[in-house]
């Protein structure tokens, strides 16, 4: 009698089978990888306990120990008698041998065939399929021949040669395809029906993909959970709960928003009570004296931002005179590289000498021309910002003017605001003193809240106090910045009415009429608002440097681009684009006045005939 197990082939000789007799016929199961129920099994056999590679388990073993007197002592990896079959290689192909099992015989197929062709793998999959079963095949056959591969949980045996077999581990099914292909022999018969040829392979059960969906779902559970749990703790604190208004909470906010260490803090919860919509008629006085102490902060805001202003530039003007001194240290190493590659140096030196000083000079050059163009960069910003601070410096006058002028009436009306704010507030002090003084029989708590109101207003008056006295500096301010400008306004128009008078004093009787006209239409373009600062500066001083060139000078630039000449009524139109008083007849006498500068030509043929305008102040400049 033999045994057969999957991947061990464990064959007895004849009195080795008389001794163990029915014991072949026991299942012998044993863990392959526990070394030390191995090592004691082959030492009761009375043979050296050796691992699956060939080195001893127990290097102190003695054969004369083993418990079965009489048996020679065997080696287990010697051919036909070897309990686990050395590990295959790849490319060594697989010899399948004879298995004897205690109804049936199994024999290898031919190992010249191809392998047995099998479906795709389903996932989780514990069921095989097994055809080419033998007519007498019984389930207890089945259970006997794959009962070795694992534990089987189901067989669904079918009528026609064919069942299915379901295990309770996946890798099994790996067992079970191994016996694919072998010829099956009940006994000794040899009657068709009983004997066969297995055909195993993957069959897919909805109980396997159920299962497996099961275990994808519960890793898939274990993954999210494992994330929540990596995300909560990488995740910040949640900040503390903003809590409800209140007289007491008022209060301490107060005294908070007054703190500059706390004022952020403060801040947010007032934040939050506008949001919320605490705010109420009974304490938006009290709402309004913290909103007036965080209004007071601004200040020491922004002395800060220009305290920290000043020490960038200080930071600034240190690392650029740090730079330049590197850029000094920069400049002797290559002066003394540069010295060295004279020929009265040179020729002392080595050829290493020589290539290393040549890289380390290259090398020098480099880092200096780099930071040569990093301070030039920041030379470049500094002027770029000072043009533009330049540029934002240059106010127009008349736009000076009239800013002056709406920042005084500003500071009026919010200086009367304030002026009226005042006096509520102390109406309503008034009216709590005597309320105070009538109910003197109060609650404690009515007193407090009473108490709170008039610290607030008190609060209150005092910032307003300040606020006007600081309104009324800065009102006293604008208003001699106002008288100054207005000063130089007058003072430019009287210069420019002096160039005026000069001009025409100068320029005798011809023409007299025009300068007149033309400055008279230069004065109502400059004192227009359809032209920007710009503009009216440029047209102030050309009418200063010559008057007479305001109309004039416009009409000779806008026909010495027509060289063709334009009509009266183009003329004008573009004219009355700067000035809607601009009259045609006007111009037209202007033009006929000035008969050296313009002309008038006919184009055109009956009635067809048009007059047009030319500019020749250039031909008459050419022939004189």
């Amino acid at each position: 009698m033999s045994r057969w197990l999957i991947h061990d082939v464990f064959v007895l000789t004849l009195p080795q089978r008389l001794y163990y007799g029915d014991l072949s016929s026991n299942s012998m199961t044993m863990p392959m990888s526990d070394p030390n129920a191995w090592a004691t099994a082959m030492n009761n056999l009375g043979m050296p306990p050796m691992g699956l590679t060939g080195q001893p388990l127990m290097p102190d073993f003695d054969p004369n120990l083993g418990m079965m007197a009489g048996i020679t002592p065997m080696n287990p990896m010697m051919p036909g008698l070897g309990m686990v079959p050395a590990p295959l290689s790849q490319d060594v192909p697989v010899v399948k041998e004879i298995i004897h099992c205690k109804s049936c015989t199994l024999f290898p197929p031919n190992p010249n065939l191809p392998p047995p062709a099998t479906r795709d793998r389903p996932p989780g999959c514990k069921t095989v399929f097994v055809g080419g079963l033998p007519e007498n095949a019984t389930e207890q056959l089945i259970m006997e021949v794959f009962g070795q591969c694992g534990d089987i949980t189901a067989i669904r045996k079918s009528k026609k040669n064919f069942c299915h077999i379901r295990f309770a581990e996946e890798f099994t099914v790996d067992k079970a395809l191994f016996l694919s292909g072998y010829r099956i022999r009940l006994g000794s018969s040899t009657d068709k029906k009983d004997t066969g040829r297995l055909h195993v392979d993957f069959a897919q059960a909805r109980d396997d993909l159920y299962e497996w969906e099961c275990r994808q779902r519960m890793l898939a559970r274990e993954e999210r959970h494992r994330r929540k749990m990596e995300e909560d703790r990488l995740r910040p604190p949640s900040p503390p709960p903003i809590v409800h208004y209140s007289e007491h909470e008022c209060s301490q906010l107060g005294d908070k928003i007054k703190d500059d260490s706390k004022f952020p803090e403060a801040v947010r919860v007032l934040l939050t009570w506008l949001e919320r919509g605490e705010v109420n008629r009974r304490n938006a006085n009290n709402f309004y004296s913290m909103i007036q102490s965080s209004n007071s902060h601004i200040r020491r805001l922004m002395s800060e931002k220009s305290q920290h202003e000043k020490e960038m530039e200080e930071a600034k003007e240190k690392f650029k005179t740090a730079l330049a001194g590197i850029l000094a240290q920069f400049e002797q190493i290559v002066s003394v590289f540069q010295a060295a590659s004279k020929q009265k140096a040179w020729d002392h030196f080595s050829k290493a000498q020589r290539k290393n000083l040549d890289m380390w000079r290259k090398q020098t050059e480099e880092i200096r021309n780099m930071h040569n163009e990093q301070l030039m960069g920041i030379r470049r910003e500094e002027e770029m910002e000072m043009s533009d601070d330049d540029m934002e410096d240059a106010p127009d006058t008349k736009d000076s003017e009239d800013s002056g002028v709406s920042q005084a009436e500003a500071l009026k009306e919010e200086n009367d605001s304030l002026r009226c704010q005042l006096d509520a507030y102390r109406n309503e002090v008034e009216l709590l003193k005597q309320e105070q003084g009538k109910n003197q029989p109060m609650r404690s708590e009515e007193d407090s809240t009473h108490s709170q109101q008039l610290s607030f207003l008190q609060q209150a008056l005092q910032g307003m106090q300040k606020q006007l006295l600081k309104m009324r500096e800065e009102l006293k301010q604008r208003e001699a910045e106002l008288e100054k400008s207005l000063e130089d306004k007058q003072q430019l128009k009287n210069q420019v009415h002096h160039n005026i008078q000069e001009t025409l004093n100068s320029s005798g009787t011809r023409g007299e009429a025009t300068r007149s006209l033309c400055y008279t239409q230069s004065e109502e373009i400059i004192r227009s608002d359809k032209l920007d600062s710009h503009d009216r500066n440029w047209m102030l001083n050309m009418s200063v440097l010559h008057p007479v060139c305001s109309t004039a000078g416009i009409i000779s630039t806008f026909l010495h681009v027509h060289p063709f000449g334009a009509s009266i009524e183009y003329i004008c139109s573009y004219l009355q684009r700067l000035d809607t008083k601009i009259n045609p007849s006007e111009v037209e006498a202007l033009l006929s006045r000035l008969p050296c500068t313009f002309r008038q030509e006919l184009t055109g043929v009956g009635a067809s005939l048009e007059k047009r305008w030319n500019f020749c102040g250039f031909q008459g400049i050419k022939s004189t």
